[in-house]
């Protein structure tokens, strides 16, 4: 398997939310200049899924596979909560974009710290009933 980041999250904000549905924090996610034609028809207004690294996760052992979030008081599998400790670290936010510019993509709703390496992005398509 060969992934590298797209780009990097930049952001001045020091205390980032646990999750996205409860982030009105801004920062700017910086494509790497040879992947910005991919950035073409992202919108301000839009919401985008930002696939991420977690980057500053300690090594997933077997004791990470039942956990207890800050916010709750009881034990949970790891699948079925939003852990940054987990076999494969890797994230994911729902964020709004607020402007494009270059290859910067502004954006609301962050829950990524300063330099947090980006996988990918895609556009946040809501099911149709």
């Amino acid at each position: 398997m060969d992934i590298s980041p797209i780009g990097f999250v930049k952001t001045d904000v020091r205390d980032i939310p646990r999750h996205w549905s409860i982030s009105d924090k801004e920062g700017v996610i910086v494509i790497e200049e040879k992947y910005k034609p991919g950035l073409k028809d992202i919108k301000a207004g839009q919401n985008i899924v930002v696939i991420f690294y977690f980057h500053k996760s300690p090594p997933f052992t077997e004791e990470h596979l039942i956990q207890v979030p800050p916010h709750r008081q009881e034990k949970l599998g790891v699948f079925s909560i939003c852990s940054p400790v987990r076999p494969n670290p890797i994230g994911m936010s729902i964020l709004e974009v607020t402007k494009v510019a270059g290859n910067t993509v502004h954006v609301k709703g962050l829950d990524m710290i300063d330099g947090t390496p980006v996988l990918d992005i895609k556009p946040f398509i809501e099911k149709k009933h």
